[in-house]
């Protein structure tokens, strides 16, 4: 297969890279700036994802590393379809040196895999391991047939981190142990409602049953099937992977049909603060996962900032409160500075998929090393951990909500303000 990369290199093999129309010689050799790519859901329903690009991509041009970059920023419109297609767009027109990709596995997946079929170098983050890796091979249902990637490069948590933090969380409460799964027809709820390799195997090693009505799609008006299946399960406990909306959705239907758990824990849809806001009162002690707050401990290896400094920059520039991406973004162009800071030719994609994984980084989430710690063989190669904790939603007397971390026995580095209440 041709692809830009052998190109490339074969053009200039021959001397003849300078000479064709749209195609350059490496940054480091013109003297130009180093071409990032960078494709994230700027509209959509997923758009929570990018509230902090622009803050995130400011600051990281004005950094003094900064500098000696160009970032092109591609709106995947939270289509996997649209996120593709702005890759190739990206890696064929711009001629970027490296991808950068966050924002679920519907936007993670399509650039990567995009990536890795035109030999560009990719690095992506927030979205769990497993829908990253086992959903780009070629048959997911067969472990045997797994390969690893040359290009493509994750840091996130897994599905088996999500499953201490939430069994821990819920284990500070008196409940039956019935929890009910919310999992949409897409890569993250079909990875997360997998019978093998999903929650449901974890869950009952901890001493939980769960309850799965199927799949729906995204974007439905409607959740009285799934209500109906978790009164008639005895569910107390509510998981689940959910696009904000749905979770409104859903959320109003059951109080409306007399459905009342005594915990729910979602991802996706509760990592924001507008979601839980939309809510009023009944936001309040929703939980979810915490990947990053402003009280992990962790600094900026681009600007010394710590990650109360990052977050209260965010607020204070925008008059937002803080989001979980903002540090999760902020760390992908820590990645990408760092690696290009190690590359001589940073047009040669070998050589900077050899910088990627020889990353041994402190950075604003924690530390990125694709050193194969906790992480199965298959995958050690293109996927490293960061940590973990989970937190609460807790209204505040003046308006609005506290994001206050519950559980941190999955991280004890990052400090626990409360512990787990259940919902009114």
């Amino acid at each position: 297969m041709i692809t830009r990369r052998n190109f490339l290199k074969a053009s200039a093999a021959t001397g003849a890279a300078l000479a064709v129309p749209g195609l350059a010689a490496p940054a480091i050799a013109q003297g130009a700036k180093i071409k990032l790519g960078y494709v994230s859901p700027q509209t959509g329903p997923l758009a929570g994802f990018a509230e902090s690009d622009a803050f995130n991509i400011q600051a990281f041009l004005a950094s003094d590393a900064g500098k000696n970059f160009e970032v092109i920023v591609k709106d995947s419109q939270s289509n996997p379809n649209r996120a593709a297609e702005v890759a190739k767009e990206l890696i064929v027109d711009s001629e970027i040196d490296l991808m950068l990709v966050g924002s679920t596995p519907e936007n993670t997946n399509p650039v990567a895999t995009t990536c890795e079929a035109e030999g560009v170098p990719v690095i992506s983050t927030m979205a769990p391991w497993q829908p990253w890796f086992i959903g780009q091979q070629g048959n997911p249902g067969d472990p045997a047939s797994w390969k690893p990637f040359n290009f493509a490069y994750h840091y996130f948590w897994g599905l088996e981190d999500i499953i201490a933090t939430y069994t821990s969380m819920w284990k500070q409460l008196s409940t039956n142990g019935k929890v009910g799964g919310l999992f949409p027809n897409d890569a993250d709820g079909n990875a997360w409602g997998d019978a093998k390799n999903g929650l449901k195997p974890g869950l009952e090693a901890a001493g939980f049953t769960l309850t799965d009505p199927g799949r729906y799609q995204n974007l439905s008006d409607d959740f009285t099937a799934q209500i109906n299946a978790f009164k008639s399960g005895g569910v107390e406990i509510v998981t689940g992977v959910v696009i904000p909306p749905d979770f409104t959705t859903f959320w109003n239907q059951a109080r409306q049909q007399g459905f009342k758990p005594k915990a729910v824990t979602v991802a996706k849809a509760l990592l924001f603060p507008q979601s839980v806001e939309t809510l009023g009162a009944a936001g309040n002690n929703l939980s979810s996962e915490v990947w990053w707050s402003a009280s992990h401990p962790f600094k900026s290896s681009l600007t010394g900032q710590s990650s109360a400094e990052l977050a209260a920059a965010f607020t204070a520039k925008t008059g937002r409160p803080w989001t979980q991406p903002i540090g999760f973004v902020h760390s992908l162009f820590e990645m990408a500075a760092n690696v290009m800071g190690r590359v001589k030719d940073v047009g040669d994609a070998e050589a900077v998929a050899a910088a990627i994984a020889a990353t041994d980084l402190p950075t604003i989430v924690g530390k990125v090393a694709w050193n194969g710690a906790g992480v199965p063989p298959f995958a050690a190669k293109n996927v490293t951990k960061t940590p973990l904790v989970g937190g609460q939603w807790r209204m505040k007397d003046g308006g609005g909500f506290d994001l206050v971390i519950v559980d941190n026995s999955n991280a004890p580095e990052i400090p626990a303000a409360g512990k787990m209440e259940a919902l009114g």
